[in-house]
């Protein structure tokens, strides 16, 4: 349902535009209405006002029929637009996105031990895909040891970085956990989630030498190829990047982490 409740905020804001737009180009549209005659074939335009037949508009005139079958098309926009909005409005003012869920978890502890849900509760869930066993890519030899909060391995300072806020913040990942993408092969993201919104695994990559070309490129393809299994940047895929100068943003990595794991 969350799906649902994101494309009625995308076609509530996509109607707002429209609102806005053809508004203001009927803010300067002349008086009247367009009356459309045909005389042996030959059109002919009529402005009417106070609903009488119309003064004839003169073909030398060819604005002012254009302004107002524009007009007339645009009130027809505005109607429809409002009506749709307004129906929008009052789901979404309505709608509670959880409610399913928290019928469940708003009950007594003791209550919820006698009933099977309608279906599991995300906890429920994370928490099942979080027991499931994995192995994550091997360390080479002579790779630095670097531990996380959590007494997890990583490969680079910005990944503990990364791992240590998740564990501070009790938001569960698993670290390299393998993910076959197709023509391709196996990668291993640098987190992976359960997502709340989608009940589904999210993957968080951060690539972190940017400025060394080679791993540019790299990380280009492989990039390119979660995208060809659809793995999408700002859906399922989350991307940090880093450079020797540019190092990364707690800013922005606070800002990620509310937008797709709260």
């Amino acid at each position: 349902m969350y799906r649902l409740k994101e494309m009625l905020l995308q076609e509530q804001k996509h109607l707002e535009a429209i609102l806005a737009k053809t508004s203001n180009n009927n803010s300067s549209t002349p008086e009247g209405r367009l009356r459309i005659s045909m005389n042996h074939g030959n059109v002919r335009y009529y402005n009417c006002t106070n609903g009488r037949d119309g003064d004839y508009i003169p073909k030398e005139n060819e604005l002012l029929p254009r302004q107002l079958a524009q007009k007339t098309y645009n009130d027809s926009i505005l109607k429809a637009a409002e009506a749709h909005k307004k129906l929008i409005d009052g789901f979404l003012k309505d709608y509670k996105e959880n409610e399913i869920e928290e019928l469940f978890t708003s009950l007594h502890p003791e209550r919820q031990k006698l009933i099977t849900p309608v279906e599991p509760t995300y906890a429920q869930l994370e928490q099942k895909w979080y027991s499931e066993p994995y192995i994550g890519k091997d360390f080479n030899e002579g790779t630095p040891v670097i531990l996380s909060e959590k007494g997890e391995r990583v490969r680079s300072k910005s990944e503990k970085i990364l791992a240590d806020y998740f564990f501070r913040n009790n938001i569960l990942y698993k670290y390299e956990k393998p993910l076959t993408l197709a023509g391709y092969g196996t990668v291993y993201p640098d987190f992976t989630f359960f997502s709340k919104k989608l009940k589904k695994e999210i993957y968080w990559e951060h690539e972190g030498m940017m400025d060394n070309p080679e791993y540019a490129t790299a990380a280009v393809k492989k990039l390119n190829n979660y995208q060809l299994n659809g793995i999408i940047p700002g859906e399922r895929l989350i991307l940090t990047f880093e450079t020797e100068k540019d190092v990364l943003n707690s800013k922005i990595v606070s800002d990620l982490v509310n937008k797709y794991l709260r």
